[in-house]
């Protein structure tokens, strides 16, 4: 039996990047035109689910194709000291499944009495290099990290441009550091607002949204033709349409409706396997995505959702908040203001509001409102 195609794990790298290919293009040029080529600092955001990591698995991907060196990281207390305990690694390639826990904590102090700054660590490394190559650093999850950690790679990556300048090579021939760092919208605003860190104003910044109904039909065509089934042009458009266009939900719903033609030991995948496999989808992306939201919110946001959450997919009225709520007009306005800025929902027009993550309404009124 041919192994599903599908790839819904969080950060597995998917058959088809549907949608991102002109960021993974930004990236490609960054690296081929030389140091200081804007695709080389790049900050990538979006909601949860919207593929962050797994782009940044292929940006990887992309670097090691071409020669770079990669180290990876997800942000967390000692991000520095991990990345220079990666540094100091005597492997030849240093890549995501090489970093973790298990590397030592040794304080970026411990690693200057030893003479080994992050610079000289990265020179070191750059300098075993061919021209024209270097080093990549991903960090996801950007927000988790603390404002000194992100300000001293920004000095960093000053420092390595600085540095490779005084070589006199040409830019094509200096040895490169680049940087890529993926985050949460709401957490991003307030990264940007830190004076410490306006390097990151200068990033390419590239929001990861919805991806249109076309491209995730044709991309279903072709990923089911080339694991050996068949699926009509009429049933992948309504996959695509009960995809909704999430980077998730495309490949959950993939995932799941290959998997109920294959149990069938069918050649084909019809209407009914779609049936299915978005139902088990929206069953896996209460769990993976709407729950953990939910959960994360402040009491009162919650509040406020769970009374919009009576509308079902309509957009709801801020009066009928307030109503259902019991608070007052200021308070309502309070927590729309900061819903809207962790992109929880969005305005829908005049004194209106909507959903801005897929389900979460429907999570609410089967999983909450049901254990009331």
């Amino acid at each position: 039996m041919v192994p599903n195609p599908f790839k819904p794990t969080a950060g597995k790298r998917p058959p088809v990047l549907i949608g991102r290919d002109a960021m993974i293009e930004d990236f490609e040029e960054g690296l081929d035109n030389g140091a200081g080529a804007p695709g080389r600092l790049m900050l990538l955001t979006g909601n949860r689910g919207c593929g962050k990591t797994v782009l940044l698995r292929e940006l990887q991907h992309i670097a090691l194709e071409r020669g770079w060196k990669v180290i990876s990281d997800t942000a967390s207390p000692g991000l520095c000291n991990r990345l220079a305990e990666a540094l100091r690694s005597s492997k030849p390639r240093v890549t995501a499944m090489e970093i973790g826990p298990s590397f030592g904590r040794l304080s970026v102090e411990a690693a200057r009495a030893k003479g080994e700054t992050l610079r000289e660590l990265v020179n070191t490394r750059l300098a075993s290099m061919a021209s024209g190559k270097g080093l990549l650093i991903t960090i996801d999850e950007a927000q988790a990290s603390s404002i000194e950690e992100l300000a001293t790679l920004a000095v960093l990556y000053q420092q390595i441009l600085g540095d490779q300048e005084a070589t006199g090579l040409p830019d094509d021939k200096q040895r490169g550091l680049a940087l890529v760092f993926a985050a949460l919208p709401s957490m991003v605003d307030d990264l940007l607002e830190e004076n410490s860190i306006t390097f990151l104003r200068r990033a390419q910044q590239r929001t990861l949204g919805m991806v249109p109904q076309p491209e995730v039909r044709d991309a279903y065509r072709q990923t089911i033709k080339a694991s050996g089934l068949e699926i009509a042009y009429e049933v992948a458009e309504y996959a695509a349409q009960k995809s909704m266009g999430h980077p998730y939900m495309v490949q959950l719903v993939g995932y799941y409706m290959w998997r109920a033609a294959a149990r069938r030991k069918a050649s084909a995948i019809t209407f009914s396997d779609v049936e299915l496999g978005y139902k088990d989808a929206v069953s896996e992306f209460f769990e993976a995505v709407d729950a953990p939201l939910y959960y994360s919110l402040r009491s009162p946001q919650r509040l406020f959702i769970e009374a919009m959450a009576h509308d079902g997919q309509k957009p709801s009225q801020m009066a009928d908040i307030v109503k259902r709520c019991k608070h007052t007009q200021s308070w309502a306005s309070k927590y729309r203001a900061s819903l809207i800025r962790e992109r929880v929902i969005e305005p829908a027009g005049y004194g209106l509001v909507r959903f801005a993550v897929p389900l979460l309404d429907e999570y609410i009124r089967e999983k909450i409102f049901w254990h009331d």
